[in-house]
């Protein structure tokens, strides 16, 4: 008989499955995002900075429970996810969180009134490599214009580079790679100038 952990395991890998083969395009990995992963990329919100947080494509809900772990209240967390199945994942996994079903693409209108203040940082599992250049450096920009100043838009790819490119009204940095994840991983931090 499997532990609860193990069955819970099991239960994300085939959720994610079923998403991967629902929409390829949507999902962009293998496997979903591993906690050493997920750790890396919450440790770039500071959770003293004032402020909600915004996760584009929770998915399964690993990195929404690392920004829980890094000490930020569930109730500081909005996320929109695209996949139903996904949402109602990220709500039993993470209780007490924000969970916008819809498009983060379209970032205005899916945030509606559910944004009253800048946020404190943004927190992207967005398979942004799948979507054309100029899509991504709108998503950037736009959820750039979201955040209080110095807060960061933070990314993970699979690619050697980031997947925009800094320009004249933002900047980007790695800060980290993650070999401990099904492909590795880097992490990018987007800043606006």
């Amino acid at each position: 008989m499997a532990s609860k952990s193990g069955a819970n395991a099991l239960a994300e890998h085939w959720d994610f499955l079923r998403g991967l083969l629902a929409s390829p395009k949507g999902v962009g990995a293998i496997a979903p995002s591993s906690p050493v992963l997920a750790r890396a990329i919450a440790r770039e919100i500071d959770p003293a900075m004032p402020g909600p947080i915004l996760e584009l494509g929770p998915g399964t809900g690993v990195v929404t429970e690392a920004l829980i772990e890094r000490g930020i209240a569930p109730g500081r967390i909005t996320a929109i996810e695209y996949d139903p199945d996904f949402v109602a994942r990220v709500a039993a996994r993470c209780p007490g969180v924000n969970i916008i079903e819809g498009d983060a693409f379209n970032l205005r209108e899916t945030l509606g009134h559910a944004k009253d203040q800048p946020f404190a940082g943004v927190v992207s599992g967005l398979p942004l490599l799948n979507w054309p250049m100029a899509s991504r450096r709108g998503l950037i920009a736009g959820a750039l214009a979201q955040l209080r100043p110095g807060a960061p838009f933070v990314q993970f790819s699979y690619g050697l580079m980031p997947p925009v490119p800094e320009g004249a009204e933002f900047s980007v940095e790695r800060t980290a790679l993650v070999w401990a994840n099904i492909p590795p991983a880097r992490v990018w931090v987007y800043r606006a100038r």
